[in-house]
């Protein structure tokens, strides 16, 4: 570790938004972090979730296990993940649970698992609360972005990243370093990694841990602390939005370390909807500035980009299109592949080799008729169709 970062503040109150919009995106293009200020949502509220996530994660194991996650949704234990192999090869020593939009403003359902009332009273009208006010706040940032980016303020509205909300809640708890496994007092509690989405909103209760890395092809790699700012919320840019402004706006790496004492968080991840179409904004593209593939690949040093995870997914017309679709990305991208299915839609994540890399950089995959990362990545469906009409 480095040193401590000071993250720039962008405060919601601000009445003056032309200088709101530009403080946001000079934190975007800066760091791809900042703090959250007066964004409206009430401490006695957060404190509700903590509360109630300290006493879900409380619970036995043998509890916790009958919400076992399925369908993106649900229990995920420890070392049930593997954010970078490098940093915690036997998965990262923290656990969590998935909620996704509550079952009214659902498209799917309700494919939330929830503990019984008996034993967690209240818990899910808490978390369902949280979810609407910050899926509020979420979309009051997205559309600064615009203004910020030079885009009608509505444009994320328009283009249906919102529709249906996709955004997932994930509240977190990492033990003490090593009272689990004394294994693990040399690994991370979270590995070094990017989010794959638009934008994270993350709230902590206060105990060490997150660091960022602002140039992530930098070498050696330099982390900074991220301090807790009492009362702000922090916001991080994920892959999606990097590719959506061409690179512009930075997805930057970022870990957790092992705590001293048990910490929790809650991260909201904004994804676009499945149906939105995600191109490089013209915005941000010039003829100094072409739309690129982000990342910033230099020539010659692919490897340092291989551990990133490739997200796609795929909507299936039918669904015994499943196993075929499967076996046919089994093949074309080896075993390092996680998907799940929910409500006909797949979600597919990978981290390509070498040759998948440069091959995806240059070509979409062969079909049939799956779309897929074409144009150097400048134009990303989240959704393709394994048959077409």
């Amino acid at each position: 570790m480095d040193g401590a970062l000071q993250l720039p503040m962008v405060d919601l109150s601000s009445t003056d938004r032309t200088l709101l919009a530009d403080s946001l995106r000079k934190a975007c293009v800066e760091n791809g972090f900042f703090y959250l200020i007066n964004h409206g949502v009430e401490e006695e509220l957060i404190q509700r979730v903590f509360e109630g996530s300290r006493r879900f994660f409380g619970l036995s194991l043998e509890e916790k296990m009958k919400l076992l996650r399925q369908n993106h949704r649900g229990y995920s234990p420890l070392y049930s993940e593997k954010l970078n192999s490098t940093d915690n090869p036997k998965g990262d020593p923290k656990e969590s649970i998935y909620f996704g939009a509550p079952e009214d403003m659902s498209p799917y359902g309700n494919l939330n698992q929830w503990p019984s009332q008996e034993i967690l009273p209240c818990w899910r009208s808490t978390m369902e609360e949280y979810y609407r006010r910050i899926l509020w706040v979420g979309k009051r940032v997205v559309s600064l972005m615009a203004v910020a980016l030079n885009v009608d303020e509505d444009f994320f509205e328009k283009v249906g990243a919102f529709d249906p909300p996709t955004a997932l809640l994930r509240p977190l708890h990492y033990p003490v370093a090593g009272e689990i496994d004394s294994s693990d007092k040399h690994m991370h509690g979270a590995g070094a990694h990017t989010d794959c989405g638009m934008i994270t909103i993350l709230v902590t209760d206060g105990v060490p841990g997150l660091q960022v890395c602002r140039d992530k092809l930098q070498k050696p790699q330099i982390w900074e602390d991220v301090h807790h700012l009492k009362g702000a919320l922090i916001v991080n840019i994920g892959d999606m939005m990097e590719r959506w402004t061409n690179c512009l706006f930075k997805s930057t790496l970022h870990r957790v370390t092992q705590p001293t004492q048990d910490r929790y968080s809650v991260a909201m991840f904004f994804d676009p909807s499945p149906d939105c179409v995600v191109e490089c904004l013209k915005s941000c593209c010039n003829e100094s500035s072409p739309p690129s593939s982000c990342g910033r690949l230099p020539k010659g040093d692919l490897q340092s980009y291989l551990w990133r995870p490739v997200v796609l997914y795929l909507a299936l017309v039918r669904k015994q299109n499943i196993d075929q679709l499967l076996m046919l990305l089994l093949r074309l991208l080896g075993c390092n592949l996680f998907y799940e299915v929910a409500s006909g839609v797949i979600q597919v994540q990978y981290v390509p080799t070498q040759d998948q890399l440069v091959d995806l950089l240059t070509k979409s995959l062969p079909s049939p008729r799956v779309l897929f990362l074409r144009d150097k990545l400048s134009v990303l469906p989240a959704r393709a169709l394994l048959e077409g009409e």
